[in-house]
């Protein structure tokens, strides 16, 4: 996780620069960067791409794997009565069948674990005080009614830091 500091810092508001360093040659020994550190590297990514786009919003990512599960599994469902209907299949040992019953469970599973994933997350902000959103800035009020609004939303510990 290491690598990707620079990433959370930024999504946390900092301000990221790149410096110049004098890298020197390796003098003995040979790097044990093989397949096994890159699967893990792809990993993290998987995890801080996670982090930064639905840390807040859970449900966006769970309710939209399990919404494609329900229309995959209202699909193949309907083939599998269209089956029965046109060529007099037998239902029960069509394969689809269980696919459509699968991806159904799937699809009721991913939308109750995002709603599971958003409790946690507003629990969570509400725990520690934290705003569960920041307000960067507020547009179309004169910068004196910003301030007002600004002190007023943090006093409610509906806003944020402002930045």
């Amino acid at each position: 996780m290491h690598r990707f500091i620079p990433a959370l810092a930024s999504w946390g508001g900092a301000r990221i620069t790149e410096m110049v360093v004098n890298h020197r040659p390796r003098t003995a020994g040979v790097a044990k960067y093989g397949l096994g550190r890159t699967v893990k590297v792809i990993l993290d990514l998987i995890t801080v791409k996670f982090l930064l786009s639905f840390s807040s919003k859970p449900i966006q990512l769970f309710g939209g794997l399990g919404f494609l599960s329900l229309i995959f599994g209202s699909a193949s469902g309907l083939v599998v009565v269209l089956m029965k209907i046109m060529k007099d299949k037998d239902m029960t040992g069509n394969p689809l069948l269980y696919l459509t019953i699968l991806l159904l469970v799937i699809s009721i599973q991913f939308i109750l674990m995002g709603l599971l994933a958003e409790l946690l997350v507003r629990t969570y902000h509400e725990s520690q005080n934290r705003p569960t959103y920041v307000i960067k800035e507020i547009l179309g009020v004169p910068k004196r009614e910003r301030r007002r609004l600004g002190d007023a939303l943090e006093s409610t510990g509906k806003g944020g830091d402002r930045k």
